[in-house]
């Protein structure tokens, strides 16, 4: 028996065709797909589900002191000239760090792997203004494992919607549960 489904692809295509459905299953919580892809889909997003489960709470927190730009009622730097040059002013301030363990750095890395960036789009008028990258990893850890911690396994569901109309493949929803 057979490991994976090769989807008629070339191993790059099907790896970043997974790659892609896998982020958007768990950024989105549902897809709409073909009824085989879904199935590798699945086996791949409750892996990673699984992972960020298991080392969800795993990291201490710390208190740092952390240099940041001062800046003005606009939003913009503050800047004062030294020596001739325009120089942003920066202030020290406290913020709190999640340290990770080994472990949990291991499944970090682990996701990475399986896991695209994503840009996330808000509508303004600017184009590079409106957009910010979502990290997965820490989406994963903080708002996905949680729902999932009492939970052992299936945290994936298919559904078949039928025939799509183009070329009569069989379409499935997978969501997450």
């Amino acid at each position: 028996m057979a490991k994976y489904r090769k989807l008629g692809m070339k191993s790059d295509q099907r790896r970043a065709l997974l790659k892609n459905q896998v982020t958007n299953l768990l950024y989105h919580g549902r897809i709409e797909t073909t009824v085989t892809r879904a199935k590798e889909v699945k086996k791949l997003a409750e892996k990673l589900i699984t992972i960020a489960v298991k080392e969800a709470g795993n990291f201490e927190e710390k208190t740092v002191m952390a240099k940041v730009a001062k800046k003005d009622e606009l939003g913009k730097r503050v800047k004062e000239v030294k020596n001739g040059k325009r120089v942003t002013v920066f202030e020290e301030v406290e913020r709190t760090v999640k340290i990770d363990s080994p472990s949990r750095l291991h499944a970090r890395r682990q996701m990475l792997k399986m896991l695209v960036p994503v840009t996330e789009v808000t509508e303004t008028r600017k184009k590079r203004a409106n957009t910010s990258r979502v990290s997965m990893v820490d989406k994963m850890f903080d708002e996905v494992a949680p729902k999932y911690v009492d939970r052992k396994g299936g945290y994936t569901r298919i559904l078949k919607v039928g025939p799509r109309r183009g070329d009569g493949a069989e379409m499935a929803i997978i969501e997450l549960v």
